[in-house]
């Protein structure tokens, strides 16, 4: 086993996602017997929707490059974004990143494979439910409510941003996750919007939740201890 890496998180985006990503992260490395060496950076949630919705790539991936600017002064090792929308500008990161991205998408695929699962159903923000998660879902296909996605979208930055979710916004995001395992024929629904453990957890919907936030997590916390290396 290697030496376990110095992690780096980019979090803000939005505040409720970081806090997850620090207490799962945190325990899945203590879990496996291991010490945890973590820098969080703070980003502009308002920043990223704008140019998110602008699909303005360039200009959120130089801001992410000046974020892993400092957690490389910080001694990181590797980054991660700590937001599936936030990984809208993943690609245009890569060049300008001083230091390795460990994506949350990648990772899903595979997972999905040894899961023996053939259909996912998405929930998360536009774009990532627009382009079925960026397109980069190979093994499994992704379906996702077409005709509500502006709707299912605007909710779900409403709940990120406010980091909590009403009663109304938890009844909308379960029903079109019934209705995608029911009606499209889903196996599973994955929250591919880190802040959707706001609406999920504590709750059977009765049908199988996968949070991709865990794949993520999974991933970040054998290379904190060394399990697994930079490839």
């Amino acid at each position: 086993m290697s030496k376990g890496l110095h992690i780096g998180l980019i979090g803000g985006i939005g505040v409720a996602a970081t806090v997850v990503y620090y207490q799962r992260l945190t325990a899945a490395v203590n879990a496996r017997g291991g010490q945890l060496d973590l820098t969080i950076v703070h980003a502009d949630v308002q920043e990223l929707i704008r140019n998110n919705l602008a699909d303005d790539r360039q200009t959120q991936a130089k801001i992410y490059a000046r974020l892993i600017d400092r957690l490389k002064a910080a001694g990181c090792d590797c980054a991660a974004i700590t937001s599936l929308g936030g990984h809208f500008c993943f690609d245009e990161t890569v060049p300008l990143s001083p230091l390795p991205l460990v994506s949350a998408v990648t990772p899903l695929d595979a997972y999905f494979a040894t899961q023996a699962i053939q259909k996912v159903g998405l929930l998360g923000t536009r774009v990532v439910m627009r382009t079925r998660l960026y397109g980069q879902l190979r093994q499994t296909e992704a379906v996702a409510l077409d005709g509500e996605i502006e709707t299912l979208g605007q909710q779900y930055q409403e709940m990120a941003v406010a980091g909590q979710c009403t009663d109304a916004q938890r009844s909308l995001f379960l029903d079109a996750g019934a209705r995608m395992v029911d009606d499209l024929g889903a196996d599973a629904v994955v929250l591919a919007g880190t802040d959707l453990n706001l609406a999920f957890d504590g709750r059977d919907p009765g049908y199988r939740v996968i949070d991709a936030l865990d794949v993520h997590v999974d991933l970040l916390a054998d290379l904190a201890i060394g399990a697994k290396t930079l490839n």
